[in-house]
């Protein structure tokens, strides 16, 4: 083999090393791009979370004061109920 054949061989070979390091270069930069986006997707999701908790508790308060008001007005409509009763047994 001459050395011109060797030196046309290792530069092919370079050429081709590099064309595939340019290669996995190009790939890494998108995956690290796809990992930057799916980062900010996770912070977005974690802040929609908190959002949806902070309303599930704000709500879950407001549904227990409604049901504690719930429960007082029936025991006055009860008590309303027994004294409208009573004072028409009076009556009769």
């Amino acid at each position: 083999m001459s050395d011109q054949t060797a030196i046309e061989q290792a530069t092919r070979r370079l050429s081709q090393a590099l064309d595939a390091l340019d290669s996995a270069v190009e790939r890494r930069i998108e995956i690290e791009r796809s990992r930057a986006l799916l980062v900010e997707q996770n912070h977005a999701l974690d802040a929609d979370r908190s959002r949806l908790a902070a309303d599930l508790d704000t709500q879950t308060a407001k549904a227990s004061r409604l049901e504690a008001a719930n429960r007082d007005i029936a025991r006055r409509l009860d008590a309303a109920m027994e004294n409208i009763r009573l004072v028409l047994e009076a009556q009769n």
